[in-house]
């Protein structure tokens, strides 16, 4: 990884990917942290900010998700979760790359992923997460989803059993089977 402005730090194995190193300001009545800030990411429009919160008990997978227009920031506040990432869009130097990290109680990183890196996460430890899009939620129109096991996608979850999935995750198609209108570029 390397270092850049406002202490992020971009992915090696994916092109725009970047992690935000959280720092935490404990005294005796707790612990402060700074979760995310807008100017991390001067290039982003976060005009129409939306932050939603997901618990997800040990042993859940969700996704893998991708999006057309909306831009994800991660930060677990409790617990630990494994994070796969692919990158999706054909025009990207790391076209079809993945890459897969523990964020949590144990690593404190915010995950910045652009559009059409493909996202999911595996809970280690009952986590709770709190993920701030730079569009808000409508009709599900930019929803998108590939299968989390795709073998032609590489994530290694390393998981130590079957996960817990949803019908909808379930159901995901393989990324070759995509119609072309559902391939990032």
């Amino acid at each position: 990884m390397t270092q850049s402005a406002y202490g992020l730090q971009e992915s090696t194995a994916i092109q725009g990917v970047y992690f935000k190193p959280i720092r935490a300001f404990p005294d005796n009545r707790g612990i402060f942290r700074e979760a995310f800030r807008k100017e991390w990411f001067p290039w982003v429009n976060f005009d129409q900010l939306q932050s939603n919160h997901s618990v997800s008990h040990t042993g859940v997978l969700r996704g893998l998700h991708y999006h057309f227009r909306q831009i994800d920031f991660w930060y677990v506040t409790s617990g630990v979760i494994r994070v796969g990432l692919v990158d999706l869009r054909a025009s990207s130097p790391t076209f079809m790359k993945s890459q897969t990290l523990e964020i949590g109680e144990t690593n404190e990183t915010g995950v910045f992923i652009p559009e059409g890196v493909a996202h999911g996460f595996y809970v280690v430890a009952k986590a709770s997460l709190i993920y701030y899009v730079n569009q808000y939620f409508t009709d599900g129109s930019d929803e998108c989803g590939v299968a989390w096991n795709d073998p032609d996608l590489g994530v290694a979850w390393n998981l130590p059993g079957d996960p817990i999935i949803s019908a909808r995750d379930a159901e995901a198609p393989r990324f070759r089977d995509l119609p072309p209108e559902k391939q990032p570029q």
